[in-house]
């Protein structure tokens, strides 16, 4: 695994939401309109083999033919991971009524507590999108996915909590386009619904 003091060196850039207009480190490609950019790095964003909270194998081919929103966390997060799962589900709630929002998709970086039971439970959250799809696999699995996206992730250990152990990853939401290709992405945190609602509305009509 890629230790996450790199992955947070290595894009530090990306941390600020995609959509505050300002240039990325590296050289756009797409375009950009009045306060929402297009951020389509060709190095982030790739195939996975995940398993899905009904025990089913999904790759990226199934989730191609309408964007996809990915998300990286895990169940066991007491605020962070749920918070900008509601924030999603609030930005969703702001859309225009003619812009279907996107597939949610969070991916677990803790294989070993998230098994398809505990996401199928986690996902069904009514604070939560609707169409929130919870994704999980083999640690192998896990970090080759992480991999792709450049998201690093590490345990932490606790032991004087209840839950044992935590886990520290990267936030970031990527939007991927209906060909699975990195359209944009937003730094988790640094995103209000309302501003995320007018970035996607954008984004998503074109």
């Amino acid at each position: 695994m890629k230790p996450i003091q790199t992955i947070v060196l290595g894009t530090a850039c990306l941390l600020a939401a995609a959509c505050n207009g300002e240039a990325p480190a590296e050289p756009q490609a797409g375009g950009s309109q009045a306060g929402c950019s297009t951020r389509a790095y060709e190095n982030i964003g790739g195939p996975i083999s995940l398993i899905n909270q009904d025990g089913e194998r999904v790759t990226q081919e199934d989730f191609k033919g309408k964007p996809t929103l990915i998300y990286f966390g895990f169940t066991y997060c007491p605020d962070v991971c749920p918070s900008t799962l509601v924030a999603i589900a609030n930005a969703y709630d702001a859309l225009p009524e003619d812009v279907e929002p996107p597939q949610t998709v969070l991916i677990s970086v803790d294989p070993e507590r998230d098994t398809p039971e505990a996401l199928a439970k986690y996902v069904s959250n009514n604070a939560f999108p609707d169409n929130l799809v919870g994704l999980t696999g083999t640690p192998e699995e896990i970090q080759a996915a992480a991999d792709e996206f450049y998201v690093g992730y590490e345990k932490i250990e606790t032991p004087d909590s209840l839950s044992d152990y935590t886990m520290d990853h990267t936030s970031l939401l990527y939007l991927m386009d209906e060909d699975w290709a990195l359209e944009t992405f937003f730094a988790e945190g640094n995103s209000r619904p309302d501003e995320m609602a007018t970035c996607l509305a954008q984004l998503l009509k074109d």
